[in-house]
């Protein structure tokens, strides 16, 4: 799919638009090279020390969580909504277990300035290198979010991702587009 350079926030309401509905894709790569995606329906953006920033959150039982680590990279994919059930796929599988791309039609792509590859079908797409992280301080949250969120106690290590890159395909809101019933 041929996509156009974009400002980071030119779509922004568009990528929250999917993120509240189906999620979006957040992929990573090892220092293998091998591609993962997973589902995020956390993420938040900003001008953060004069960069744009896109933040998302990754557990630390995550497959994603120790690839991140090693290669300090992340793109952001906003699908189509005929990718809803691979977006669930990637949601509620592990890519210690499965090669999510080899599970549904998703293709990796090569970005064009970070190593993580982007989803060739996606209608935007960011690219991202971790400038900063921290962890989550459990003491700090409202009890009511610990109950709801963090049971288990697997809190999240919070990226921040300057965005060096970011491009949509020309036809991106008649691609995002529900049908209106």
């Amino acid at each position: 799919m041929n996509k156009q350079p974009i400002k980071p926030f030119d779509l922004w309401q568009e990528t929250t638009t999917v993120l509240a509905h189906e999620g979006v894709l957040l992929n990573t790569v090892g220092a293998d090279g091998k591609p993962n995606t997973m589902t995020i329906g956390w993420m938040t953006a900003g001008i953060i020390w004069g960069k744009p920033i896109l933040t998302v959150l990754i557990r630390p039982s995550r497959h994603s969580f120790g690839r991140i680590e090693e290669v300090r990279e992340f793109t952001v994919n906003v699908m189509p909504p005929r990718f809803a059930g691979a977006i669930q796929l990637c949601g509620s599988t592990s890519g210690r277990d499965v090669d999510k791309f080899a599970l549904t039609d998703l293709i990796a792509a090569q970005a064009q300035e970070v190593r993580v590859p982007v989803i060739e079908q996606a209608v935007i797409c960011y690219e991202c290198r971790v400038v900063h992280t921290n962890d989550v301080i459990p003491a700090n949250f409202a009890p009511d979010i610990v109950a709801s969120y963090y049971a288990k106690g697997d809190f999240h290590r919070v990226y921040y991702g300057a965005v060096v890159a970011a491009y949509a395909a020309a036809d991106v809101h008649e691609r995002l587009s529900r049908p209106q019933f």
